[in-house]
């Protein structure tokens, strides 16, 4: 049984949103012809869904700056402008993204101490959203991953997948990502590295 996850197409990731990741809406008409290819059993998608206190956004560490590194529970963490807050027209999904058969929604980033670029764990590893236990009980052996953005939460999305025993397959045209270099000369190595297959649609 195939997968496909399609990872945080939200309108605050998209040009004009509050972290656009640079050509973001080109993804969406290649994930939805993906979506009515009839290749896939099964289709879920993943949501950012911060409270507007979560730790991961700048605003709520006065004194620090955007982009800055600090620890967050004991983990690494990027400090964001506020995006995809629950509820606001940046945490929706954009119109033009067809939503007709996606089965269901993984919410994501809710706890406000930890952020999850994942869609299964959180960054530490702390909390599962449960999408591995719902892709086997639909007895998934591939999973396909899609969306934005490539060196974040889809690439964290691709690992923990193939962590959690699926053949996974990146599928690299239907992504684009905040940093293009590191996703050229970085990322791409360790998905291969963890045999992760990278291919367009």
């Amino acid at each position: 049984m195939k997968a496909l996850i399609i990872v945080d197409i939200q309108n605050d990731f998209l040009p004009g949103g509050a972290l656009p990741v640079n050509k973001g809406d080109e993804v969406i008409p290649v994930i939805n012809k993906l979506q009515n290819s009839n290749y896939f059993d099964l289709i879920v998608a993943t949501q950012d869904w911060h409270p507007q206190n979560h730790k991961s956004f700048a605003s709520n560490h006065p004194g620090h700056k955007l982009f800055e590194k600090i620890l967050l529970s004991d983990v690494e963490q990027i400090l964001w402008p506020d995006h995809c807050v629950q509820g606001t027209f940046g945490a929706e999904f954009p119109k033009s993204l067809d939503t007709k058969k996606i089965e269901t929604i993984f919410r994501k980033g809710m706890d406000v101490n930890i952020d999850s670029y994942s869609g299964f764990f959180d960054n530490g590893k702390k909390k599962d959203t449960g999408l591995a236990a719902y892709l086997k009980g639909r007895n998934v052996d591939e999973v396909f991953v899609a969306g934005l953005a490539g060196d974040f939460c889809v690439f964290y999305t691709a690992l923990d997948s193939a962590e959690c025993g699926f053949k996974t397959i990146f599928i690299e045209n239907a992504t684009r990502s905040i940093d293009e270099n590191n996703f050229q000369s970085v990322v791409k190595k360790t998905l291969l590295e963890k045999n992760i297959l990278i291919t367009t649609e």
